[in-house]
């Protein structure tokens, strides 16, 4: 297979999914040879990416990554892309790792909604505890001169709910009243402008329950966004 990409996933495996739908969906195919080539690693048996930036007692999942990255490079994609906002702690060492270019979803997440909300200031980030906690957006928001808002820990604690429970545990189902009070939540407790979904299964909560008026810069969102204009690129260069 020539012109591809690679693609990290596996945590969660239906947010994964999801980030697969959007990207297949979004790709102006209209015949089987028009989609894209990719390969998709999909290690679901990574650590848990939160338990170790909370406890690092707990199981590194940079070694299995790490693995992840070493065994792509043999194949030789044009890029690769990694759909968990988490795993990005790591994004130095794997970048580093990498034979071709890596793409960073938090940094590409930020350029984005500073394109899209040029008045934005407060920017309220809904994610798990360790994103959070690890800072993993952080340098990306201050260097875009905006103000990072963590959630508060009650709203925290509906998040843990949504991601943990609802989806992961319920195998990809979503409770939409859930989602939706979390983005009024942040909006009217936190008074942000606009609320960044740093995990990969709130952009699944986004797609499959949309219907709200919060303005949110979903990470997977446009994670397939730029996976499909780079690839678009690699092939038409490559021809």
């Amino acid at each position: 297979m020539r012109h591809f990409f690679s693609i990290l996933g596996g945590m969660g495996t239906m947010a994964t999914e999801s980030f697969i739908r959007i990207l297949n969906q979004r790709t102006p195919a209209k015949r089987d040879q028009d989609y894209l080539n990719y390969i998709l690693v999909n290690h679901a048996t990574v650590p848990d990416r939160t338990s170790y930036l909370l406890d690092h007692s707990q199981p590194n999942f940079l070694p299995d990554l790490l693995a992840d990255v070493k065994q792509q490079n043999l194949l030789k994609p044009d890029f690769m892309v990694m759909v968990c906002n988490t795993a990005h702690y790591f994004y130095d060492q794997l970048a580093a790792a990498s034979d071709v270019p890596f793409l960073n979803m938090p940094q590409e997440t930020v350029k984005s909604l500073k394109q899209h909300y040029p008045r934005a200031k407060r920017v309220g980030l809904a994610a798990t505890e360790g994103t959070i906690s690890s800072g993993v957006y952080q340098q990306y928001i201050y260097q875009a001169g905006l103000d990072e808002v963590d959630p508060t820990p009650a709203i925290q604690e509906k998040i843990n709910r949504l991601i943990y429970k609802s989806i992961k545990e319920e195998r990809g189902a979503v409770d939409a009243p859930l989602y939706h009070e979390i983005l009024a939540d942040m909006m009217q407790q936190l008074k942000v402008d606009v609320i960044i979904l740093g995990c990969t299964e709130l952009s699944l909560a986004q797609e499959l329950a949309p219907n709200h008026q919060y303005p949110v810069a979903d990470s997977q969102s446009i994670m397939a966004e730029r996976t499909l204009a780079l690839a678009t690129k690699y092939q038409k260069n490559k021809a």
